[in-house]
């Protein structure tokens, strides 16, 4: 991922804005340009975009959005997507179509997945700005607080 200049991050349902967050923290401390976006929404936009070896991160919970977004996936690694997926605990057949995944431990509430699916998103965002040579604890551009008027 540190050799690539962009990325998408796609979930469904209340994993979606673990995607965006994954995405900033990407482009905050890695300066990678990247998206967060509704996979079930990929089709509009984001697909156009897909060549051989872009990166795609997938948050795959195994609940309701589970078989939908196997379909996204298997949408993006068709068009050449390089894919990475956060899965969790035993999760066989999204790791088979992986070309890089994290686990995450399988929980009972799935209410509490985006909470847990944040973890690997940010790990992958620091050990790409390391990888580039960056300090992830400084960031270029940010400020620590906002001032509103």
């Amino acid at each position: 991922l540190s050799l690539k200049h962009n990325a998408f991050f796609l979930a469904r349902g209340i994993n979606v804005p673990t995607a965006l967050e994954g995405a900033l923290k990407l482009k905050e401390i890695s300066y990678i340009h990247a998206e967060g976006y509704p996979a079930g929404e990929s089709k509009h936009g984001p697909i156009a975009l897909i060549e051989e070896e872009y990166p795609c991160v997938f948050t795959c919970p195994r609940d309701q959005t589970y078989e939908r977004i196997i379909g996204n996936i298997m949408e993006m690694k068709a068009r050449g997507a390089l894919i990475i997926t956060s899965i969790e605990e035993g999760d066989k057949e999204v790791k088979e179509i992986s070309d890089a995944y994290f686990t995450i431990p399988e929980i009972s509430s799935k209410l509490l997945t985006p909470i847990l699916h944040v973890v690997p998103l940010q790990l992958l965002a620091y050990y790409t700005a390391v990888m580039k040579g960056l300090d992830p604890d400084k960031p270029r551009n940010l400020a620590k607080s906002v001032t509103v008027l």
